[in-house]
């Protein structure tokens, strides 16, 4: 159709693969909800179709796109931290903490091709690879909390849950560097929270979501000033300093507005955006690593 200029894949995990094909083969520009697909064989697919493709493709990974995630990459980059000794990660939920909550398709592996992993930990995965740097290998617990929920159509139906709703994974990543990640459903008290910590032999930093106007940091070389939290809400790069106007304060949507921005302004520049569906593939490498790795109880490299 002459008339669709983009296509916003947004459906269950089991139909991004056909819908993304389709929408390469058109030559459409692309804008990928997480996780790419239903499993990094699917994702490979993907990627390998985008060969001779000349449209834009994002990936909707917008936690890279809050003000203060946007200046800790700077920061990284500039090497505040010095090199990476370890890190924690985690992205906390409470949609699955009630046992009578009914079984919805991200708890489905027939639709979702995954659990919580898929859902929040590509989130966590992609922002904590893009600060500390690629991945080696991991090591991954899983847990599904209420093996059974009411039916999602009818309520005074139980069916079985497949998928997991917590997932804890030990990371290394090729430069050296160890650390936490923990993605869950099953955090009863918290809403949306995502937060890291990072440390390296020349400072820190952290940022909880849940705050977002702010990044904290540490500079060893100053270390009798203590953390030093850093007022990012108009501090920070395009495309979050464009749209919507740094007057407005920061929280979950913004994020999603920066990251829209992103794709879209990258589609008037006539060049590539990031993250793109192969970044979102590389997430799909590391997180089915995570399934092998929890389903053998041992390090598996990705």
């Amino acid at each position: 159709c002459d008339d669709i200029d983009v296509v916003h894949v947004c459906t269950p995990n089991k139909f991004h693969k056909d819908a993304l094909l389709s929408a390469i083969r058109a030559g459409k520009h692309i804008y990928c909800e997480k996780p790419l697909a239903a499993s990094a064989e699917e994702a490979r697919e993907i990627v390998g179709a985008l060969d001779g493709y000349a449209g834009v493709h994002q990936m909707t990974l917008q936690n890279r796109f809050f003000p203060a995630t946007l200046r800790a990459k700077e920061l990284a980059q500039e090497g505040f931290l010095g090199e990476v000794l370890e890190f924690r990660a985690e992205y906390l939920h409470s949609g699955s903490a009630d046992p009578k909550a009914p079984l919805k398709w991200k708890l489905s592996k027939e639709l979702g091709g995954g659990g919580v992993l898929y859902d929040l930990g590509s989130h966590i995965i992609d922002l904590v690879r893009h600060l500390v740097g690629e991945f080696e290998s991991v090591h991954c617990a899983t847990k599904i909390a209420f093996t059974q929920r009411p039916s999602y159509d009818d309520r005074s139906k139980m069916v079985p849950v497949e998928a997991e709703d917590l997932a804890i994974m030990l990371v290394r990543t090729c430069q050296g560097a160890v650390g936490f990640i923990e993605a869950s459903k099953i955090a009863c008290g918290t809403q949306d929270e995502l937060r890291f910590e990072i440390h390296g032999t020349k400072g820190a930093m952290r940022f909880n979501g849940m705050d977002a106007d702010w990044l904290e940091v540490y500079d060893l070389a100053e270390k009798e000033q203590g953390w030093k939290r850093i007022d990012c809400v108009q501090r920070y790069p395009k495309p979050a300093s464009g749209f919507p106007t740094p007057k407005a304060r920061v929280g979950w949507i913004r994020s999603h507005c920066a990251c829209l921005a992103n794709f879209l302004l990258a589609i008037a520049e006539g060049r590539q955006a990031e993250p793109g569906l192969d970044t979102g593939a590389r997430v799909q490498e590391i997180m089915d690593a995570a399934y092998e790795s929890a389903e053998a109880g041992t390090w598996v490299k990705c």
